[in-house]
């Protein structure tokens, strides 16, 4: 019974995991669909790249909400089904898989960063709050939020281990820092070649492009019959 009901609490938070927010948000704000713009990832980066700082910050709060509510909704049913740390530490992971590979969208999903600070905050707030300042600290000094990104996602594991030891948990977190900077792997290449876009900074919506294309006058001259001239 007791592996029955984690392995059910593991698939309901890959589920929902699997809601794309940026997407979502995209479709009710009216917005094109950050897959199709920038760096067509589907997250709160991207979709701020519409210039939408709205969009940008509801897509932001639910990602990290949704990694936050698998974590919680684990913790209140541990006691009742005999969870332990474990359970509740993969019952997180599940999340982040989720939203790296959400089922509702094709398995296309975005890189995690928010997802990943709800789960850890909603684990130990220290440790999501520690692992949040070294994020602000690089984006601050660097304006690269993918460069802050691989950073907290790789010292958020010894943050762990440092000071709370060696467990599930730190294991579980290890491994979403893990897929967190592979995830990031095309933003490594684009830091050392120097093109990486900075925060903020906005791209034109492909579908906008597209529609401009298709609306611009043409400016082929006609071309003129010659008419025989009467001898």
């Amino acid at each position: 019974m007791e592996l029955l009901s984690s392995l059910l609490i593991l698939l309901g938070a890959y589920l929902l995991g699997s809601l794309s927010f940026a997407v979502i948000v995209s479709r009710l704000m009216g917005l094109s669909d950050p897959r199709s713009y920038g760096s067509k990832n589907p997250g709160a980066t991207n979709v701020l790249r519409s210039g939408n700082r709205k969009a940008a910050a509801l897509t932001l709060l639910f990602d990290a909400l949704k990694g936050s509510a698998a974590v919680l909704i684990a913790q209140a049913l541990a006691p009742r089904l005999g969870w332990g740390d474990s359970t509740v530490a993969f019952a997180g992971l599940a999340a982040f898989v989720g939203h790296l590979w959400p089922v509702f969208f094709h398995f296309k999903g975005g890189k995690g960063v928010a997802t990943a600070l709800g789960v850890l905050l909603a684990l130990n707030p220290l440790l999501g709050l520690a692992t949040l300042a070294t994020w602000l600290i690089i984006a601050w000094f660097f304006r690269y939020s993918s460069l802050a990104a691989i950073v907290a996602a790789a010292f958020a594991p010894f943050y762990e281990l440092l000071i709370w030891g060696p467990s599930m948990t730190a294991l579980a977190i290890a491994v979403m820092g893990l897929l967190l900077i592979w995830r990031h792997s095309g933003n490594i290449r684009k830091l050392l070649a120097g093109t990486e876009s900075r925060i903020g900074q906005k791209a034109a919506p492909a579908a906008s492009s597209a529609a401009a294309a298709k609306h611009a006058p043409s400016h082929a001259q006609p071309k003129h019959r010659k008419h025989k001239g009467a001898k």
